[in-house]
């Protein structure tokens, strides 16, 4: 039986928030960390931010 190997991309980024205390703060696959924030919504811009330059 012959095995399938399945094509696997090159460094994916996927980002995520996480929440550490009052401070919320973005992170990638690829091990970049952005700064911590207060808010949640520039902690998501950050990782908006990063996902686009991984693209060029």
């Amino acid at each position: 039986m012959a095995q399938q190997h399945e094509s696997i991309p090159p460094q994916e980024h996927r980002t995520t928030t996480v929440e550490q205390g009052h401070f919320c703060l973005a992170r990638c696959t690829c091990g970049w960390r952005g700064p911590a924030r207060r808010a949640r919504s520039l902690a998501r811009t950050d990782a908006e931010g990063h996902a686009q330059t991984a693209l060029m």
